[in-house]
């Protein structure tokens, strides 16, 4: 038996033959968005509305901003 691919990408064939289904990559793609402590709800609403998914939430460059970083499925 093949061991070099995962137990759920190979089947046998009634003949005994190892069937491998090739398992594509998810590929990603970023944005890194400003956002205002006021409004950071509503901004996170319309990114989320367009498919993004937070990442993570950092300080900006000064005490009232932070800096959001979003992913979503590339097509």
């Amino acid at each position: 038996m093949i061991t070099s691919f995962p137990a759920a990408a190979c089947r046998r064939t009634p003949r005994g033959h190892v069937r491998v289904r090739v398992l594509r990559m998810q590929k990603w793609e970023y944005a890194t968005v400003p956002l205002l402590v006021h409004a950071t709800k509503q901004i996170l609403d319309n990114w989320g509305d367009d498919g993004w998914e937070l990442v993570a939430v950092v300080p900006g460059p000064n005490p009232e901003q932070l800096v959001a970083y979003l992913k979503r499925p590339k097509d």
